[in-house]
């Protein structure tokens, strides 16, 4: 895979075909993103991998974090915007699986006609 380095562990590409955005992501910034600390806690599962769903707008996180709940889904965190803009909520599967509902402005620069 064309991954580049970003010098944290971190690996990304926004080149893979049918992917806006891939990334490796390592254990400790994953724990930093879900629980504000560098080590996963003993009492949860520990991931095995991530996915996010991109959705229209922040608003819509928020909304889908809320259906969530409202399903029976213990979310990891709220909906909350992070430093780089990108407004997410996550929860954690019973076999290991982050996922993310998620709205990132720069997917959604429209390209001139």
């Amino acid at each position: 895979l064309p991954l580049e380095g970003e010098g944290d562990g971190y690996y990304s590409s926004g080149s893979i075909a049918g992917s806006k955005h891939f990334g490796v992501w390592p254990l400790s910034q994953a724990a930093e993103a879900c629980f504000g600390t560098t080590k996963w806690p003993a009492d949860r599962v520990v991931p095995q991998g991530s996915i996010e769903f991109e959705v229209e707008n922040a608003e819509a996180v928020a909304a889908a974090g809320a259906e969530l709940q409202r399903a029976g889904f213990e979310l990891l965190h709220p909906a909350r915007t992070e430093p780089w803009g990108q407004t997410v909520t996550r929860l954690l599967t019973a076999d290991g699986l982050i996922v993310g509902i998620s709205y990132a402005p720069s997917f959604h620069v429209e390209e001139p006609a």
